[in-house]
């Protein structure tokens, strides 16, 4: 089970006209909005990743207006893993821990995935909250990265299954984000 002080989540890539080219585009903006509100509820740090922003352009306003106070992390190549900012921030926060979301699932989400496994880490893909510009190739990543070891999972499972039970502030703000 993934646990509130053992989670992060991260958010990459989804800028610009290539968001704008998901499948399902309008599905994947809400599921994110609604984890990254439902992760800012519970405290989950959230690690913000853009694929050279100066050429894909920024981080979608949709969710980029629920970042504030936060500053993404550039990127160039496809795992974020392989981007230095990223991994010390990320075991700076000494979570174990990783929920994926954002763009494209059987590139970036992929091998984010991939190679974060390989480094020990525990990784969830949040499929409502992932895309590719086609179905196949969203499918195929998560379908490799679950051949990898790694999980999928959606925004409401992963936000009763960081909560736990039924009482609380947090339930009744979540209760609210969710309707």
């Amino acid at each position: 089970m993934f646990t509130i002080d053992n989670s992060v989540m991260l958010l990459v890539d989804v800028q610009g006209q290539l968001a704008q080219m998901m499948h399902e585009k309008d599905k994947l903006f809400s599921s994110l909005e609604l984890m990254v509100k439902g992760m800012k509820i519970l405290n989950v740090p959230i690690l913000w990743m853009e694929q050279i922003p100066a050429k894909l352009g920024p981080t979608i306003g949709q969710i980029s207006c629920l970042m504030e106070g936060d500053t993404p992390i550039e990127k160039f190549s496809f795992s974020c893993w392989k981007e230095p900012e990223f991994a010390k921030k990320l075991k700076e926060l000494g979570r174990s821990q990783v929920l994926l979301t954002g763009i494209e699932s059987h590139i970036c989400i992929y091998q984010t995935g991939y190679e974060l496994l390989n480094q020990g880490y525990q990784v969830r893909v949040a499929a409502d909250c992932v895309s590719s510009r086609t179905k196949e190739n969203k499918d195929i990543g998560l379908q490799r990265l679950v051949q990898s070891g790694g999980q999928i999972t959606s925004v409401e499972m992963i936000l009763f299954e960081l909560m736990k039970e039924a009482r609380g502030d947090e339930f009744k703000q979540m209760v609210k984000l969710i309707k």
